[in-house]
């Protein structure tokens, strides 16, 4: 074989660079991307507050001939109404204690739907286990009359109970039948929310002389104390220790070993010998009595009497509450933290500068999206690292 007919020998590939990684722990990134998505929807906010703006408008109408009248007027427009909004949120006792009070059924919801997130399952019935815990609760605060200190437990215990029947029967119904849980929650608020309007129109929960939905006012032995002189009630210290609590269950706690196995995988933790059906029924019902305290705190604290708007949209914001905290529970507290002073602010906002209240609405809405969508918070700022591992994935759990 002449040298021309010899196979050239193989070249070989140049090894592929190593990858950069970030050597900041996963919770550090979230955090980041989290507060990086807060940037963002505060970017769009602004976008909103000066197409809404009739000065704004005023001077654009001349933007060629001064085309500076239409940037001042845009920055004082902006400024002025994020002024509002924080002043209204942290601007002295009574905003920070009113956010705290907006906070407080926040945290509980996040926290019922965050631990079944851990568990690998969409909790969307927050609204109805709040509802429930609410009728239990309120019933038991103007029927029955106890003395003071045991009324109050009383009322809150039944609250949770009523909470964790209705989360529990969602994780029975998944567990034995394989119901999935997200349509079976949506369907059960709707239930409890009907059965709530039904109960205001019996003798047994309708105020005497009324002909309207609402029922007697709860006991004041059976009402959180307030704290400070202000609408602030110890329902938000309940709240706190109710986040230690699942905190605790989740990263302390065999159980809470299994409630995480089986949201990362639970074929493999079936194989394992762990019992998924248990896990699923354990997350809700735990998750339904967490909701059932957040309606605690709104029929004994903030709205006593007990009528068909006491649960408000707060069931339903505790969903963005659970996304925005990544799952976990310290996240869920600042997350609705954060949530709390929107509302609080806002309210001052649309008085000063008569920004509607909505914007508040949207903003928790766009913090959501960039959350959900890491991808595209990192295209926006590329100084983000990537998270490692499985990283957070919506219903399967964070398990970063």
């Amino acid at each position: 074989m002449s040298d021309t007919e010899q196979a050239t020998p193989p070249v070989e590939k140049a090894p592929a660079p190593p990858q950069r990684r970030s050597g900041l722990p996963n919770w550090v990134i979230q955090g980041l991307v989290s507060l990086s998505a807060i940037v963002l929807a505060l970017v769009v906010g602004a976008v909103l507050i000066i197409i809404g703006d009739e000065q704004v408008k005023a001077a654009a109408s001349y933007f060629f001939s001064a085309p500076l009248d239409t940037v001042s007027a845009a920055l004082t427009a902006v400024g002025e109404a994020y002024k509002a909004l924080l002043v209204g949120a942290v601007g002295g006792l009574d905003p920070i204690a009113e956010s705290l009070t907006q906070a407080t059924p926040l945290i509980c919801g996040g926290l019922a739907v965050s631990l079944a997130f851990r568990t690998g399952l969409f909790n969307i019935g927050a609204q109805g286990q709040l509802v429930m815990g609410a009728i239990f609760a309120a019933w038991v605060g103007f029927a029955w009359h106890l003395p003071i200190g045991i009324h109050l437990l009383v009322a809150v215990i039944a609250g949770i109970i009523g909470g964790a029947i209705w989360g529990g029967l969602v994780g029975v119904l998944k567990a034995r039948t394989g119901a999935h849980e997200v349509i079976v929650t949506i369907m059960l608020n709707y239930v409890a929310i009907y059965l709530l309007q039904w109960l205001l129109t019996t003798s047994a929960f309708q105020r005497p002389g009324r002909s309207d939905p609402i029922s007697p006012v709860v006991d004041s032995s059976a009402q959180y104390p307030q704290l400070g002189g202000t609408r602030l009630h110890l329902g938000f210290v309940l709240a706190l220790l109710a986040a230690v609590f699942v905190w605790w269950l989740l990263n302390r706690s065999t159980i809470g070993l299994e409630l995480r196995a089986v949201g990362a995988n639970p074929d493999a933790s079936r194989t394992a010998g762990m019992s998924v059906g248990r896990a699923y029924t354990i997350a809700m019902l735990v998750g339904g009595a967490l909701a059932g305290l957040a309606g605690t705190q709104q029929v004994l604290g903030t709205d006593l009497p007990l009528t068909d708007g006491v649960a408000a949209s707060v069931g339903f914001d505790s969903i963005t509450v659970a996304l925005l905290g990544r799952g976990t529970p310290v996240g869920t507290v600042l997350a609705g933290l954060l949530f709390g002073a929107l509302n609080a602010g806002g309210l001052q906002m649309q008085l000063q500068t008569q920004t509607p209240l909505t914007l508040t609405t949207v903003l928790q809405a766009v913090i959501v999206l960039f959350v959900a969508a890491p991808a595209l918070v990192r295209s926006v700022f590329r100084f983000l690292p990537k998270e490692r591992g499985t990283g957070a994935v919506l219903a399967k759990g964070w398990n970063g």
